[in-house]
């Protein structure tokens, strides 16, 4: 990882964290995806972390809601129609993902302390909260994965390789 600039820790540390996020994803057995936890099914709970990042990662104001969104359909406490398939939330990771990565390579470390259009955070407070809020729900989700299977996802650290292919998904 290089160090030169806080774009590129960020860079690096968001990609190790979609990679996490994909994986922790593909770790969820199909017999789970509906499964209630906190008065959701366990999908709502993806689609709520995965919302999030992509709505609140770049520029909250300024965002188009994913064509099959509906209202409410990211609430954890809202109970709203609509149903996401593991096929469509694993097209969204990408999407979100491919967005993310694409911010990321415009952003310098002169933008960060700016905010984006319209809107009234930082660059740096719109990706760090996003980090610990991806973060809170990653270790919900890991949790139901470990309480219900008894595997723990892998995840990656600061130092460990982000495999490309060929890798067992849990430790």
């Amino acid at each position: 990882m290089e160090q030169n600039s806080y774009c590129e820790i960020i860079a690096d540390q968001t990609e190790r964290a979609l990679w996490e996020v994909k994986n922790v994803i593909d770790c969820i057995p199909d017999a789970l995806w509906d499964r209630i936890y906190c008065d959701m099914p366990l999908w709502k709970h993806v689609y709520h972390t995965l919302h999030s990042l992509d709505q609140w990662f770049i520029n909250p104001i300024v965002y188009a809601q994913p064509p099959f969104h509906r209202h409410a359909l990211n609430d954890l406490d809202v109970v709203a129609e609509g149903y996401l398939s593991r096929d469509e939330i694993q097209r969204y990771v990408q999407t979100v993902s491919e967005k993310i990565r694409a911010y990321l390579t415009e952003l310098t470390d002169e933008l960060l302390l700016s905010c984006p259009q319209s809107c009234p955070y930082t660059r740096f407070t719109l990706i760090l909260a996003q980090h610990r809020h991806l973060h809170t729900h990653m270790g919900m989700l890991m949790g139901y994965i470990i309480a219900e299977t008894g595997q723990w996802p892998r995840v990656l650290g600061l130092t460990h390789e982000i495999p490309s292919q060929g890798y067992d998904k849990y430790f």
